[in-house]
């Protein structure tokens, strides 16, 4: 499926309300979450920098769903693009605010280790540049299995189901598609 073609822009008008949508998430969700348990923890310290698991809050949504931003109406309405072509943050397994994951099922440890590269790449783009990357990754690539930023979580989510016992480094890994322009 084609997304339309957008200004330079309307991108960055969408980009912008990315980010306050993003805040506002964040801001909302922040307040039922808590820090990840002991064991969250452990199975997850081989892999990330201690200022990661500190920073990052965890929640479990049980009677509700993340609803899709409040522009997605504009963008059908006014951009021309189709509902059914924009992710749909109610069917995903979990999203990441910043530091602040909400989950709509119980977390695996490759579910919230997916995550947390999410939370690592927002530690070293910010909060601005992660939401222009995922907005330009999304229309550049056409899908949100396209995305720059999914495409490096899932690699990385991915070495971790195949080898728990094999440590490296999810921040430098970040780094490294930073550094070579791969978001």
């Amino acid at each position: 499926m084609s997304l339309p073609r957008l200004s330079e822009s309307q991108i960055e008008g969408l980009v912008q309300r990315v980010v306050k949508y993003i805040e506002s998430q964040r801001e909302s969700y922040r307040a039922k979450a808590s820090a990840l348990d002991q064991n969250q923890r452990a199975v997850m310290a081989p892999f990330f920098l201690q200022s990661a698991l500190n920073s990052t809050q965890v929640v479990v949504l049980t009677d509700e769903r993340v609803s899709n931003p409040p522009f997605y109406g504009a963008l059908v309405e006014t951009m021309g693009f189709e509902l059914s072509s924009l992710p749909d943050f109610s069917q995903m397994a979990a999203i990441t605010f910043v530091d602040t994951v909400v989950s709509h099922e119980s977390f695996t440890d490759r579910l919230l280790f997916h995550e947390l590269v999410h939370v690592v790449q927002y530690e070293k783009l910010g909060l601005a540049e992660f939401a222009a990357k995922y907005v330009r990754g999304f229309l550049s690539g056409g899908s949100y299995d396209a995305i720059p930023l999914e495409m490096n979580a899932y690699d990385l989510d991915g070495r971790f189901a195949a080898a728990p016992g094999k440590p490296f480094a999810v921040g430098d890994e970040v780094q490294n598609w930073i550094d070579k322009n791969r978001f």
